[in-house]
Parts: structure tokens; C-alpha cells; sequence
């Protein structure tokens, strides 16, 4: 078997956030900006465009409650996931009209559906298809299927999928917080699946999807092996997931087949470096040939764990990824 040559890895640091931050997730606009969800300060940011070189965050909006998710459902228009996972379990998804904005302009959230009592903790989102949404439950153990109605301006929820690969371990809490269950969800259009780590579960995982009703086509799949996981992305092209590895401070390269698990490798922090300490999320850029070259990455800088007892920065991280090749 010919494995996969390993690609060099660039990584150029483009916005820090103050010590203690959590920054959750993000989302590359088409213009090249950047949008991240700082969990526990509750708030959204902007790395204004273009995201190549050191900039400063602007701050978008300061929430009620802990946001998570974020999801381009149209063009410039964004889902956004709050949720109070530890104490309430109070959960909302709220859309968000950026057409038009510049950073440092005013915006106007909209609340536009309230879960019942049955959620627990919202996490990582990702799109099914035009108007549909997947929405893991990291403390509930399962996916929520949202249909967006009325351009996204209204919304209905109901189980998509509940798999034991899917639950939390809440005696996991030290150090704080208890490790999620299911925590980044992609879906790979071409492939036909939707991807999903679960971090106390230890794994990565994959669900058929039907064409037709965007609901599983089968059971949930076996991957991959993979502790500590947190979000990803997703290179259908060449047949791997690139996996944060939030507590341990690697980015993986992990492949999207069953039966290649031996073919995990890191790309970056094995040995330990610094610059991405507590990865927790990953997107492709926009721009023509980023996919499968061009990462964003967000990091907490070691506010859920430190490996070497040095609490860092939070970062935004521009990773550039070049296979090699033999002359």
C-alpha cells in the first residue's frame, strides 16, 4: 500500500484574542473574511478580509447566552447556535444578516426557533442541503435536523439521528468541562456522508445520506480511532478529514475511508508547538484553490488545557498545506 504523501505545513498566526478566550467555531465569508464564535464570552467576532497577513478582530455581537455553531445557510446570511450547556440547557438558533455589513457596523440577530427541554448542548452545524441543517447535541448524544422555512427566518427541529457513539462522558470533569460526545458534524456531498467526531467516544464516524430526504440512509460507520477530537475539515477531493484535536494540540489528517485508520498522521503539533496550542475548529478559505491547500483555524491558546503550563493567546491561524513532490 502507497500512503499518502504528507504535506508541508505553513502556519501564519492572523488575529489574536486576549488569554482565556474559547474560541468555538468559525466560518470563511466569500469576500475572505473571517467570522468566529467565542463560546464562553458569548460573543461573535470578524477577522476582517483579507485574513493573509496579522490583523485585529472586530467585535459582531455579544450574545445572552454560550454560542457555538455557525452556518452559511445563504449568501451572507448565518445560523448561529446559543445554548447554556452546563446549567439551563436553554438553546437557540438566531439568523444573522451580514449583506451589506462592514466590521464595526451595528447587526440585528434574530431569534428564530427555541429548543424544547430535550436539547442539552449544542456544538458543531453544518448544512445537508439548501434549507436543512445538522445540529449535534454533545450532552443529548444525537444530530437535530433543522428545516429553515421562510429564508431562514423561521425554522423546525426534530431528531436526525441518536447513536451511542454519539455520548458525552459526564464523569469527565476534570479538568473542566466534561468531554462532549458528538462535537463537529460536516457533510461531503460528494461522498454521500455526513462526517462526525465524538470526543469522549474517542472516534470519527459516518452516516450515508439520502439524496432525496437529506435523512440517514443507514447506520452510523465506523472511521476512525481519534482522541481528543474536536471539529474539522473536510477534502472529499483527496479522501481525508483534517481533525482538531482540541486538549492534545494537534492538527490530524485523518481519511475518510473505514479501514485506513492506520493512516492517521499529525500535521502539526507533534512535537509540540506552540503557535497551536488547543486547536478547536477548521475551515477551508474561499478564495479559488483553497480547498484542500488553505485552512483557517481557530485556537483556545490553552484554556482547556496546557500542555506545558503556559496559557497563550487565543488565535485565528492561516495554515497552508503543499504536497510534496519528487524531481
Amino acid at each position: 500500500m502507497v500512503l499518502a504523501p504528507i504535506p508541508e505545513v505553513a502556519v501564519t498566526p492572523v488575529a489574536h484574542f486576549p488569554e482565556k478566550y474559547f474560541l468555538e467555531n468559525l466560518v470563511v465569508r466569500a469576500d475572505g473574511s473571517v467570522l468566529i464564535t467565542a463560546v464562553l464570552q458569548k460573543q461573535l467576532w470578524c477577522v476582517p478580509a483579507p485574513a493573509r497577513t496579522f490583523t485585529d478582530p472586530v467585535l459582531v455581537y455579544e450574545f445572552d447566552h454560550p454560542v457555538t455553531g455557525i452556518v452559511e445557510v445563504e449568501p451572507d446570511v448565518f445560523v448561529v447556535s446559543l445554548t447554556e450547556a452546563y446549567t439551563t440547557y436553554e438553546a437557540h438558533l438566531v439568523r444573522l444578516d451580514l449583506n451589506g455589513w462592514t466590521p464595526g457596523a451595528p447587526v440585528t440577530p434574530e431569534v428564530i426557533f427555541t429548543f424544547d427541554d430535550r436539547a442539552r448542548g449544542l456544538n458543531g452545524s453544518c448544512l445537508l442541503g439548501p434549507g436543512v441543517m445538522a445540529v449535534a447535541d454533545c450532552f443529548a448524544g444525537l444530530i437535530w435536523r433543522i428545516d429553515l422555512l421562510d429564508a431562514a427566518r423561521s425554522a423546525t427541529a426534530r431528531v436526525w439521528l441518536e447513536h451511542d457513539t454519539m455520548a458525552d462522558d459526564p464523569d469527565s470533569g476534570v479538568p473542566w468541562p466534561p468531554q462532549p460526545g458528538i462535537n463537529g458534524v460536516r457533510y461531503g456531498a460528494r461522498t454521500g456522508y455526513l462526517y462526525y467526531t465524538s470526543t469522549a467516544q474517542k472516534v470519527f464516524m459516518r452516516v450515508p445520506v439520502d439524496p432525496a430526504t437529506l435523512g440517514p440512509a443507514g447506520p452510523a460507520e465506523f472511521v476512525a480511532a481519534i482522541d481528543n477530537a474536536d471539529d474539522f475539515c473536510l477534502d472529499e477531493n483527496a479522501g481525508f478529514a483534517y481533525v482538531t484535536r482540541h486538549r492534545a494540540s494537534t492538527l490530524d489528517r485523518v481519511p475518510l475511508a473505514p479501514r485506513h485508520g492506520s493512516e492517521v498522521r499529525h500535521l502539526l503539533g507533534d512535537p509540540f508547538d506552540p503557535v497551536i496550542v488547543g486547536p478547536s475548529s477548521a475551515y477551508w478559505g474561499r478564495e479559488p484553490g483553497d480547498e484542500g491547500t488553505i485552512m483557517y483555524v481557530t485556537t483556545d491558546g490553552g484554556t482547556t488545557h496546557t500542555p506545558d503550563g503556559v496559557l497563550r493567546n487565543a488565535a485565528l491561524l492561516r495554515i497552508e498545506l503543499t504536497t510534496r513532490t519528487d524531481t
